[in-house]
């Protein structure tokens, strides 16, 4: 990758910071690729691994890239904390040519692939870096050829190096919200973000999905002031907290009523996503524009 040191760990030591600048060369150019974002704990990483699995039911080739430190996107799919890719440059001394699959990749439930970019330590480094070394491997060893989907998780709340960097491969940025001031003030500061980094990558806003929520109507206006579409909706269930507790997604839990519902909502997603969403050309609020616009009894 087009970087201006070699060693991170050296770099850390020598300047206490790692800044990275995204190499344009590396793209990923045989699948579908989508950006999950949002307010921090708002539900990317239960989103993006159901969201996985539909597609995985829809007969599609898998692959979820987790770009938090936490390293805890994947884990209902794996059923564990996955090995990141950090660790695994750093046990090689950063000679990537040294890493197996095995070392890296880890396949989840039904066939899904997964990759936790993990993050160098608290303060220490730039996020960009790791994502941006987790695509070099992964087209390095020729992953990419044969999937059609790719689903980015992207840490929350994080405007920098790690929060831009899934922008270079996506076609789609997704922004997973609640009905509520803190998680809308989020969204539209994501939307401004997304907005700025689309004069110099192909990624659009692709739209809005509900977590977490009985009712989407301040989702629905604010989205209707700024351009953005709601695409699914899915509420605050008991069965989704339990299927986190038991390290499984939702298409493993005992069957309900409540249940194929959601995973219903799930499968629509999926194909609509697949079907292809149109580019949204948001226009995001001042923050105080914002401030005075949302409104809650």
């Amino acid at each position: 990758m087009n970087i201006a040191i070699r060693n991170p760990v050296a770099a850390r030591r020598e300047e206490g910071s790692l800044q990275v600048a995204l190499d344009p060369d590396i793209r990923i150019e045989t699948a579908k690729v989508f950006a999950v974002y949002g307010k921090g704990g708002i539900g990317k990483s239960t989103t993006s691994s159901n969201l996985s699995v539909a597609f995985s039911k829809l007969g599609k080739r898998v692959l979820q890239i987790g770009c938090d430190p936490k390293h805890d996107s994947t884990f209902t799919l794996t059923k564990r904390l996955a090995p990141t890719v950090i660790d695994a440059l750093e046990a090689v001394q950063f000679h990537s040519e040294e890493l197996r699959v095995e070392d890296f990749v880890v396949e989840g439930y039904n066939g899904v692939r997964c990759v936790e970019a993990g993050g160098p330590p608290a303060g220490t480094g730039c996020g960009g870096y790791v994502v941006g070394q987790t695509v070099k491997l992964l087209k390095e060893h020729h992953l990419l050829e044969d999937t059609d989907v790719v689903i980015f998780d992207v840490l929350g709340d994080v405007v920098c190096g790690g929060f831009a960097s899934p922008l270079q491969h996506a076609d789609r940025a997704l922004i997973v919200t609640a009905n509520d001031f803190d998680s809308i003030f989020a969204m539209n500061r994501i939307v401004a973000a997304i907005h700025a980094k689309a004069k110099n990558y192909g990624v659009r806003l692709g739209g809005v999905i509900a977590n977490r929520s009985a009712e989407t109507n301040e989702i629905d206006r604010f989205n209707d002031a700024v351009g953005l579409k709601r695409l699914a909706h899915f509420r605050d269930l008991d069965v989704v907290r339990r299927s986190r507790l038991k390290k499984a997604t939702l298409f493993e839990m005992d069957p309900s009523p409540e249940l194929l519902a959601v995973q219903a909502e799930y499968l629509q997603l999926a194909e609509q996503l697949w079907a292809g969403v149109e580019a949204l050309e948001a226009v995001p609020m001042k923050d105080r524009d914002l401030f005075e616009f949302l409104g809650f009894d």
